[in-house]
């Protein structure tokens, strides 16, 4: 006969620098792992979350308390650079994983995290670390996976010492494509899936310092053949392959660390003229390579429900938000006007250089996951090209998808 409450042992633990530690259920990949802990506000898309190269080093709570019930697919990740599977050190949830529950669900969750070598970890008042994020900043913090409840806590905890943390650290090397390759894939459509683009009228070379699929998919919406080339790519590399635009991905870690490298070349990128469009990271280079600084954020912010102003047009949109540094918007230099404006706490969000086609933003207009009110952005940047090939602009607000 049961007497009392029966509870189940704790199967995986969260431990904070500051010596907090949390209790609760493991799933997906067995062992430890360290990282910086944020919080992600965004109610749907945790596959694309999860499989962001910019959450390279981190480790991912969420506040939506229900997370893995429309299980996973082969269709929603968007790592390009499969070799590196996923930078995410760990993940933390509320509710444990149901059984999904999604005509399009070809995984659980668990099972799909293992595959990736991810550490999860159920059974978490994530509103509670939440809290203490917001109050005291994005913690390292080591999270493991035990199915025997016996931690190896001096191994644990050393591991959580020896992280660095993301000051000063290039991650963009660990995620970046080890080689240059071409993507002509159309945006995902309900019950289509991926196109592909036949005849391409531009071509842009997009860095990779972790791109995104879905980035490329919206340049490649707007009629370009992209070729991605690592991070490591000069100036020179990229020109021989004669591009109309050039585009600067987004990526994880310190932009002052990726920029030693990335910084020289993105400003004899600038001297010729070509449109360039920078995201997130990509935002940051190109703000450090126009004379710029930037600086770590207290919290972050990870979300698909940021407003952002765009200060060239008076519109207020709704955004998805992935980053942890900022550019100093005091910092800018005569000739670079901020474009744009978080309205959560008034941090840069986006840049434009005076009488050039030359722009970029903090935020991910392609979404995935989030909404789409800034897709417009990438009608900007290819506008750049059709008005300097004499070609018909397109309408900024024209719906996302449509052909060129």
């Amino acid at each position: 006969m049961v007497t009392g409450w029966q509870q189940k042992p704790a199967t995986a633990v969260l431990i904070l620098a500051d010596g907090t530690r949390l209790e609760g259920h493991g799933l997906g990949a067995e062992g430890h792992s360290a990282g910086e802990v944020c919080f992600n506000t965004a109610m749907t898309g945790y596959q694309e979350v999860l499989t962001d190269p910019s959450y390279a080093g981190q480790i991912v709570t969420f506040t939506f308390p229900h997370i893995g019930n429309v299980g996973t697919n082969d269709e929603d990740i968007e790592t390009v650079n499969m070799a590196a599977l996923s930078g995410v050190r760990g993940v933390v949830l509320k509710a444990d994983v149901t059984n999904p529950s999604n005509y399009r669900a070809a995984e659980k969750l668990d099972v799909w995290l293992k595959k990736r070598n991810i550490v999860g970890i159920a059974g978490i008042d994530t509103r509670a670390l939440t809290a203490l994020i917001r109050e005291k900043g994005m913690p390292n913090g080591v999270i493991a996976h035990e199915p025997t409840g016996q931690f190896d806590y001096p191994s644990i905890e050393a591991e959580l010492r020896a992280f660095p943390g993301l000051v000063g650290l290039d991650l963009a090397k660990e995620v970046t494509t080890a080689q240059t390759y071409h993507w002509d894939k159309t945006s995902w459509k309900w019950d289509k899936g991926y196109g592909t683009l036949d005849n391409p009228q531009f071509h842009v070379v997009a860095i990779d310092y972790g791109a995104k699929r879905n980035i490329l998919s919206c340049l490649v919406d707007q009629g370009a053949r992209v070729t991605v080339v690592p991070a490591t790519a000069t100036a020179a590399d990229i020109l021989s392959h004669n591009p109309d635009a050039i585009f600067l991905s987004n990526g994880p870690g310190d932009p002052a660390a990726t920029g030693v490298y990335a910084v020289p070349t993105i400003q004899k990128l600038i001297e010729t003229q070509k449109p360039i469009f920078g995201i997130c990271l990509g935002h940051q280079l190109l703000g450090r390579a126009l004379g710029a600084t930037t600086s770590k954020m207290h919290q972050g912010h990870h979300g698909a429900n940021h407003p952002v102003k765009d200060l060239t047009t008076g519109k207020v949109e709704i955004t998805s938000m992935n980053h942890g540094f900022a550019v100093d918007a005091e910092s800018l230099p005569a000739g670079v006007t901020q474009t744009h404006v978080s309205l959560f706490d008034g941090s840069n969000a986006g840049l434009a250089v005076d009488g050039k086609p030359i722009f970029s933003v903090q935020y991910h207009p392609e979404a995935s996951p989030g909404p789409r009110d800034s897709h417009y952005l990438f009608t900007r940047f290819l506008n750049q090209v059709r008005k300097q090939k004499g070609l018909p602009e397109r309408p900024e607000y024209s719906a996302p998808g449509d052909a060129a």
